[in-house]
This record gives structure tokens, C-alpha cells and sequence, in this order.
């Protein structure tokens, strides 16, 4: 039994070595509560939260590499848009015909990535964008949150300028697999 312990914990390394892969396990839930009557943006088909429903959050995203996967996604940066109030970076609103995106908690890391940039590949395609807000794994279903379910942890939330660069039709806009590393 000792012997099987241990050839998996070296199989388990391995693995994380060669793929750079470590654990970002949930960190609890949250309970949907149901958003009052207009205050839920579904600008850019954003998800409302339901009441009673569990959503799970993080505190942790996958380590950043040379070729981070995430998922794109769309937000609108705009004062009034379905990204909420301005951005945590810079207390700003940005216009959605410039390249931003709002990162996960985890490669948010505490702002430690605030307007700095990154270049995001997808559709055969790159291009840079500057990191103005994060994107909440941590809380969600509130007023702060737009009534908006939590981030899930491997999310690169991007401005209409993001997906156009990128070349990807408007009617396919919404989520896209893409990977991403700080440029």
C-alpha cells in the first residue's frame, strides 16, 4: 500500500511538472438571490443570478504560463454597460472600442496586474489588451455584482475591441477558448 502511495505522489509531480498544471480547488459557494426588478444588466447575454441556486467561487485561478487557457468572454467597460461600475484599476469607465479585459481573482492577484498588459491568442489570431478590472470568482448575486453569478476562475472578460482584433464574427461572440500570458 506504501509502495502504491508513493508511485502515485511521483506520478502526480510529474504530471505537474510537465504540464505546468497545479490545484485551484473551490473555495465554498454563494446562494442566488433574485436580482430586484432592472437592477440585473443582461447587456452582451450576461447571466442573472436565480434565487436559491449555489455558485461556486474561488479565490485562485490556473497558473499563469506562456500559454495560459482561458475562456474569453465579453463585457461591456461603459459607463451603464453589464461590466457594473467603473473598473477597480483606475475608478475609471473605459470605451468598448478599446482593447480591455477584466481578469479572474486569482490572475487579478491583487491588482498586481493593473494596467498592465497582456496578449491574449485566439481564432488564429493576437492581441494586446490592457488589464483594467477583475473579474469576481469570489462573490456575486449582489448590487456590487450586478446581480451577476461569480466569475469562474479561468476567465479573460474582454471589450468588444478584444473580440474584433481577434477576427471572430459579432455573432459569435460570447465565450471563445483562448490562452493568454503577460505581454
Amino acid at each position: 500500500m506504501k509502495g502504491r502511495f508513493i508511485l502515485i505522489a511521483v506520478l502526480v509531480i510529474i504530471f505537474h511538472l510537465n504540464f505546468g498544471i497545479e490545484a485551484c480547488s473551490p473555495s465554498g459557494k454563494v446562494r442566488g438571490r433574485k436580482p430586484p426588478p432592472g437592477q440585473c444588466n443582461t447587456e452582451n447575454d450576461s447571466d442573472c443570478c436565480k434565487q436559491g441556486e449555489m455558485y461556486t467561487i474561488y479565490r485562485c485561478s490556473p497558473p499563469v504560463s506562456t500559454h495560459t487557457k482561458a475562456v474569453l468572454t465579453i463585457n461591456s467597460f461603459e459607463k451603464g454597460g453589464d461590466g457594473g461600475g467603473p473598473s477597480e484599476c483606475d475608478n475609471q469607465y473605459h470605451s468598448d472600442d478599446t482593447p480591455v479585459v477584466a481578469l479572474s481573482t486569482g490572475w487579478f492577484n491583487n491588482e498586481s496586474r493593473c494596467l498592465k498588459n497582456i496578449r491574449i491568442n485566439g481564432n488564429g489570431r493576437s492581441v494586446v489588451a490592457m488589464v483594467v478590472d477583475e473579474c469576481d470568482s469570489t462573490m456575486g448575486c449582489d448590487s456590487d455584482h450586478d446581480y451577476q453569478p461569480p466569475c469562474p476562475n479561468n476567465i479573460v472578460d474582454a471589450s468588444k475591441a478584444v473580440w474584433k482584433a481577434l477576427g471572430v464574427p459579432e455573432s459569435d461572440w460570447g465565450e471563445l477558448d483562448i490562452s493568454w500570458t503577460d505581454a
